[in-house]
Parts: C-alpha cells; structure tokens; sequence
C-alpha cells in the first residue's frame, strides 16, 4: 500500500508537471544597463519557441506570452544580446530583472575600393561587372526579381539539391523541417517583422532558425542570390529568400 501511494504522487506529480509545461503565460521583466542600472528601452524580446516578440517600454518594463522552459532573446544595438530560460521561479514571481552589458567597439579607418577604376570611361566600362547580381527578393512583393540576365544554372542547383544528398540544400531543409515551418510563423508577428527590417547581422535569424551566419550564405547561394544581396540584404529580406528558396525545394522534391 505504501509503494501504491508513493507511485500514485510521483504520476501526479508528472502530470501536474506536464500540464505546467504545456500552459501558456505571461511573464514580465524589466531591463537595466548592467554598468549604471538605468532601464533600456526599445529592447527586443523574442520568444524563440513561440516565435512572438515584443519591446521594453521608456522604463525598461515588458510582457510576453511564455512556456516554462522556454527560450527569450533579447536584443539591442550596442548590447551582448542575452538568451533566457522562463524557469518556474519566474512563473512563480511574474516579473524578473534582467541586465544587459555594452558592446566595446574598436573603430578602425576603413577604405572602400570596390572597383579600382583608372577615369577612362572605355577600360572602366569593362572593369566593372555587368551581370553580378542575378536574384533578389523583396519583402513586401510575391515574387522576387531578376536584375539582368538570368543565370542559366538557377534550376540546375536548386534541381541538383534534390537528387544529390550530400548537396548542402537537401541536408539542411530535409533536417530541419520544424525549424523552418517557423518561416511562416515569423511572418505572423509584427514585432518579430519590424526588427528584422531594422538589423543586417543575421543574429536573431540564427537563433530562430538554429543556424549560423555560414550555413544562410551558403544556403542563399545555393539558392542562386548573388553575394551582393547576402551581404546587404535586410534580415527580413534574408528571411523571404530563405523561405522562398524552401518552397521551391518543396515543389522540387513532391515532383
């Protein structure tokens, strides 16, 4: 009898667990710069696995929607971002403190040269590149666009993704299907959009995605986007030509 009621708390106490894990609720917390302890405003909070976002207000004080264990990421310009765990202590207290440190920057003197043109317009005319870029995607239209002539190979890497398994497009979409179905959950929320519209470091996207900056270059050029539009395309554009890319791989590999 005793062994059956030592059994029968530990199942309710696994199910009371569960269920706890599985409810959905606010948390809040406030955000302080760690040197001076003044509150930071406009700071990004992203729940990772429910992809929802939101901002610090003037005092440093925001809500989220939130699971226990999961994941916050918050994120300014000219602070570490910092990831966080939703523990049952701030379930339990709703509000919690959070720092956030200053980014030390080294500026160095920068020359750009992108072409070394010698001011004759018949030699400069053949230095610079007519056809670099090939394909862009805009967010906001359906469609992306061609600027130039269209590579000839575009439908022979995407094609080739499918039917070689080594190909770095077969082994990255067939491997993570459930991190990118978070493409059109990303989408949803406003303020996951209006943040990534405003950063070009791809953080955030590796940490919604479970990616790193190499694998998105790579992926984008498999995906036949010049090197030009991967190194200054916004995040939310990076974002539609990802998923642009994954829904030609989709068709690709039904068919």
């Amino acid at each position: 009898m005793k062994h059956f009621v030592v059994f029968l708390f530990l199942l309710s106490s696994t199910f009371v667990f569960a269920q706890t894990k599985e409810i959905t609720q606010t948390v809040s917390g406030i955000i302080l710069n760690d040197n001076n302890l003044k509150p930071l405003s406009n700071v990004n909070i992203i729940n990772v696995n429910m992809v929802k976002g939101t901002t610090s207000n003037d005092k440093g004080y925001f809500e989220i929607s939130a699971r226990l264990n999961d994941t916050l990421h918050n994120t300014i310009l000219g602070y570490k971002s910092l990831r966080l765990k939703v523990t049952n202590d701030w379930i339990k207290n709703k509000t919690s403190e959070i720092k956030l440190t200053e980014k030390a920057y080294a500026l160095e003197e920068v020359i750009i040269r992108p072409y070394n043109l010698t001011g004759y317009l018949e030699i400069d005319a053949k230095l610079i590149p007519s056809r670099e870029n090939y394909r862009y995607s805009i967010s906001g239209l359906s469609e992306g666009y061609e600027a130039g002539e269209f590579s000839p190979n575009a439908f022979g890497r995407v094609l080739g993704s499918i039917f070689n398994p080594a190909d770095m497009l077969y082994n990255f979409f067939g491997k993570k299907p459930r991190e990118l179905k978070r493409l059109k959950e990303m989408k949803k929320d406003d303020t996951v959009r209006n943040l990534l519209e405003t950063k070009f470091d791809r953080e955030t996207i590796c940490v919604l995605l479970g990616v790193d900056k190499k694998e998105i270059a790579e992926i984008l050029q498999r995906c036949n986007y010049s090197e030009a539009f991967v190194k200054t395309a916004n995040d939310l554009q990076i974002l539609d030509a990802i998923s642009g890319c994954y829904e030609e791989y989709k068709i690709l590999k039904r068919k």
